[in-house]
């Protein structure tokens, strides 16, 4: 049976908001006009809020910013075309990261389908691995929004606008949304292991976590370090040397979420006599993940008291670290990550972006009160950082993000869209690609050209030119500086830091020093 444009989208968006779903970003277009329009519509009755965001390619990266916070679903609508491959980027990250967006794209009847029609391409399966529905007529959303991002491609006939006066909210009523129930298996562990967490933590909260680890009492290693009151700041570094590894080698680890970043942390878990893995997305993501067992929860635990000698000397490994941070730094990339993560104020929102930044945090910082972090690691991309960082301050009363330069340029168009949220964006500028200077290839020919990619832009200009303000840090004062002023609205502080070779030699020489420390703190030297 047909139905007209207007009549599908009016009842595909007042379902949605029966579901309670509110939030909906869209991109400019004419094939999605009548969706468009039904937004607008739910939005003017308070019904709906509407996010308008001008390419689809930081609308859906926004739309996954705002669901990371939520925890629900929220709506990025298009058109038809380029428009709809624009999204594959943030579906891929949140597929991998199990994040809950609905891209809900709009197309022109199946029947010109390979017809040379006009801005007609094959749009079902364009989001892959993302579960596609291609539609024509309503579908039962409550029996496709399970969880996880979702595609839904309607499919609009001529005329798209339709003059119908029709009052299509009228009646409008919340579903009951039945949450299911989930029974927790149970695990007995040894006393002497380590809780190992992903900086996702595979969809749990910073509370959960913290609840777990209290009742696990081992010592814990974050990549965020900033959320897991617990966590033992600096492993990353010191589990770098084998023979600290060694001696602190682990009868059993845990690993909530995956273990994205340290080279160190996963040769200390392939060390580990057994482990088990704690993560929901082994059920329907990462089938093939492998452990001694494997839990979909957290699952309840039986242990044995944690042996005194084996907390400490984790403590002491720590704390030895930790001594050569308090003797000070020099001005340098994990200076300035130390500073922002240990200055930024309570009940804000963090954003990291990949590469370095997120590298130095888990190797630098400190545990925080109240700061909620987040990160794109469903894929660890640099796609998109800007407007997830947006998405996410939206829903919070101040927003900060960290980015690397090469970063911030891949997503500068999501600086076109004009926001009221108060965004701080500290950009490290080391012109260019930094992480690559710690990696093997840095020693390679055409390492400049190929991977160092020297932008050698004037980043302040580049930032004033989207009338967005600006200011340079160059010292830990005049960071500390421009975290108290609390700015209005988007903000950017260009972060002037050491070239990337001398960050890289510094970087390489504080491991060596921290190593020293922790060898002469636990007896090992």
């Amino acid at each position: 049976m047909s139905i007209s444009a207007t009549k599908l989208a009016r009842q595909t968006i007042r379902e949605l908001l029966e579901l309670g779903i509110c939030d909906f970003v869209i991109s400019p277009g004419s094939r999605n006009a009548p969706l468009s329009i039904a937004v607008y519509e739910a939005a003017e009755r308070g019904l709906a809020d509407l996010h308008v965001r001008i390419d689809e390619r930081g609308a859906g990266f926004y739309a996954l910013g705002v669901a990371k916070v939520i925890q629900q679903y929220v709506v990025v609508i298009c058109t038809s075309g380029t428009a709809v491959a624009n999204y594959h980027p943030s579906a891929l990250e949140a597929f991998h990261s199990d994040v809950n967006v609905l891209y809900l794209t709009a197309d022109r009847p199946a029947r010109l389908r390979n017809t040379g029609a006009n801005q007609t391409t094959l749009q079902p399966g364009l989001l892959a691995p993302v579960e596609s529905f291609d539609t024509a007529t309503p579908l039962d959303l409550s029996e496709i929004l399970i969880g996880g991002p979702v595609h839904i491609n309607l499919q609009l006939d001529e005329p798209l606008i339709e003059k119908d006066a029709a009052d299509w909210l009228s009646g409008f009523t919340l579903k009951e949304v039945l949450a299911d129930s989930i029974s927790k298996e149970t695990l007995e562990v040894n006393p002497s292991g380590v809780l190992i967490v992903g900086h996702d933590r595979a969809g749990f909260s910073a509370e959960q976590i913290n609840e777990f680890a209290d009742i696990l009492d081992w010592p814990v290693i974050a990549e965020d370090p900033l959320s897991i009151q617990s966590s033992l700041p600096h492993a990353s570094i010191f589990l770098a040397d084998s023979g600290i590894r060694e001696a602190l080698h682990a009868d059993e680890v845990i690993i909530i979420g995956r273990t994205t970043l340290s080279r160190s942390i996963n040769s200390f878990i392939s060390e580990a006599t057994r482990k088990f893995v704690i993560d929901p997305r082994v059920e329907y993501i990462d089938t093939d993940r492998e452990a001694d067992r494997v839990f979909s929860t957290i699952p309840h635990v039986i242990k044995h008291a944690t042996p005194q000698a084996w907390d400490q000397l984790w403590i002491d490994a720590s704390s030895s670290a930790e001594s050569l941070f308090e003797a000070g730094l020099p001005w340098s990339e994990q200076l300035a990550l130390r500073v922002i993560t240990s200055n930024i104020p309570e009940d804000c929102a963090l954003f990291v972006g990949s590469s370095r930044p997120i590298r130095d945090i888990e190797a630098c910082s400190l545990p925080q009160d109240c700061i909620s972090v987040f990160a794109n690691r469903g894929l660890a991309g640099i796609d998109g950082n800007i407007a997830t960082a947006l998405g996410i301050a939206s829903r919070f009363e101040r927003g900060y993000a960290i980015l690397g330069d090469i970063t911030f340029l891949h997503d500068i168009s999501a600086l076109v869209n004009t926001t009221s949220d108060n965004l701080t964006i500290f950009l490290i500028d080391n012109n260019g690609g930094g992480i690559f200077s710690t990696l093997p290839q840095a020693s390679t020919p055409g390492f400049e050209s190929l991977f160092g990619t020297p932008h050698n832009l004037d980043l302040e200009r580049v930032v004033s030119g989207f009338s967005v303000s600006v200011q340079k840090a160059k010292s830990e004062a005049d960071l500390v500086q421009a975290i108290s002023a609390r700015h209005e609205g988007l903000h950017v502080v260009i972060v002037e830091v050491p070239t990337r070779n001398e960050n890289a030699l510094e970087l390489s020489e504080l491991y060596q020093r921290v190593a020293k420390a922790v060898r002469i703190g636990i007896n090992l030297a």
